[in-house]
């Protein structure tokens, strides 16, 4: 059985500031691009968008997914179950961005995702590419917002 091929990468031009994410999709000879931009987030939510992005493009969830990821943090969390403590305790501790890592956890119900973690700004093409489309994606004019992010601001107790 063949095996979806998914690159992803998240950029912030400031942490937080306008950022944006990209995604490579290979199947066969299938090759999907996907970027998005947001006007203020975060590189952390980026990166986890990218990949969110990238399994909801995908139609046969009946297929394996190998997810490559410069970002410890997303490799991590779902490799090492620590998505799994967050998810049973509720995110307790304050543990940041879970309106994201609710909809990845949900999504990925659907698919067998493995994650392998890449060095970025590296030699691997396809994770250079995604980084290439996540840093236009943040420098672009048409920037979505981030509600998430921005609800979260919100809610913070001011000093």
């Amino acid at each position: 059985m063949s095996t979806i091929v998914l690159y992803t990468d998240g950029s912030s031009r400031g942490n937080p500031g306008p950022g944006g994410y990209g995604a490579v999709l290979m199947y066969g000879h299938h090759h999907k691009e996907l970027s998005q931009g947001f006007r203020l987030t975060t590189n952390n939510r980026m990166e986890l968008l990218a990949v969110i992005a990238g399994l909801e493009a995908i139609k046969k969830n009946e297929l394996p997914i190998t997810v490559y990821s410069d970002s410890q943090y997303v490799v991590n969390a779902v490799e090492k179950g620590w998505l799994n403590t967050w998810i049973k305790t509720d995110f307790k501790g304050g543990k940041k961005n879970k309106d994201l890592w609710k909809h990845y956890f949900e999504l990925s119900k659907k698919f067998t995702v493995k994650f392998i973690w890449v060095k970025g700004h590296a030699d691997n093409p396809h994770n250079n590419r995604c980084d290439e489309l996540a840093t236009n994606a943040a420098a672009g004019k048409q920037l979505l917002t981030d509600k998430g992010y921005e609800d979260s601001l919100q809610k913070m107790p001011l000093n």
